[in-house]
């Protein structure tokens, strides 16, 4: 079976978030280790991490991923403002590593001031910094793939490969595949053919031995619509059929998938259970 959880809110402690994904029955959970909309981290307690390393091995949730802040924009010319964001990605690897979280997905960046070119460089500069200065650690960063809204990089796998080939220490950054924003930037999956020639792009882009993680969100807006939008498995524009070829295929069998799609106020977790009923009942 495939292994499928969600992104889970972290309010009261982030071993909250472990019980609230097994509670919904995910085998793994994707969380925020700050508040994703501001740049101060409060400090993470030895507590905290007992309790957060207790939940997972209590309830048998495994992969735990966390997400970066969305104001992180390693592509930023101003470079001032591209410190801060360095600065703010280390801070994000090492509360991961102070979790046990082996992975952080990033959205590569904007370049609202200069041309794709350059922000994909400055990107592979940017990951450069932050590597030397977390050192030798597990946590690693997972560049996600966008949708391609206003002037996201990241829409192309191509860019993607950009990036790691440009970064002096490749090994060190893994990609994390969002179904919602490939759809949205004009990737088809909606038949086998198409499935697979978006699989066989990915390999000869970035390589599909780096995809460390998918999020499975389906898409609210039309197919390269380039808008992030995303909604409930089989209830946006992607239709079922691109989550049936992906969740059976046997090259991603380890690779854990997480949901982002909406939870509406009254539902709460109900909304992730019947996604994941949903996705369960695709498996062959």
């Amino acid at each position: 079976m495939p292994i499928l959880g969600a992104h889970m809110s972290t309010a009261g402690g982030f071993y909250k978030s472990v019980q609230l994904a097994q509670k919904a029955g995910c085998d793994c959970v994707q969380l925020f280790t700050k508040n994703n909309k501001q740049w101060k981290a409060k400090p993470i307690t030895d507590e905290d991490i007992e309790l957060f390393q207790k939940a997972l091995k209590e309830n048998e949730i495994r992969h735990p991923l966390s997400h970066a802040s969305y104001l992180i924009n390693l592509a930023n010319a101003d470079d001032a403002k591209r410190q801060t964001s360095i600065d703010a990605f280390v801070v994000e690897l090492q509360r991961a590593e102070q979790l046990g979280i082996r992975g952080v997905v990033l959205h590569p960046g904007s370049c609202s001031t200069s041309d794709e070119e350059t922000g994909l460089k400055l990107i592979a500069q940017s990951l450069d910094e932050v590597h030397q200065s977390v050192g030798d650690i597990n946590a690693m960063c997972l560049l996600e793939n966008t949708a391609g809204q206003g002037s996201q990089l990241g829409y192309d796998f191509k860019h993607l490969e950009k990036i790691i080939h440009l970064s002096s220490d490749p090994d060190r950054i893994g990609v994390c595949i969002d179904t919602c924003h490939a759809f949205s930037a004009g990737y088809a999956m909606g038949s086998e053919e198409e499935y697979e020639a978006t699989i066989d792009e990915m390999d000869e882009t970035f390589g599909t031995e780096r995809i460390k993680a998918f999020h499975l969100n389906d898409s609210k807006k039309p197919f390269g619509d380039r808008k992030d939008r995303h909604e409930a498995i089989g209830q946006g524009e992607m239709g079922l059929e691109p989550f049936r070829f992906l969740l059976n295929d046997a090259r991603f069998a380890d690779v854990p998938m997480y949901l982002e799609t909406p939870k509406e106020e009254s539902g709460g977790i109900e909304w992730d259970m019947k996604n994941l009923a949903t996705l369960r009942s695709l498996v062959s």
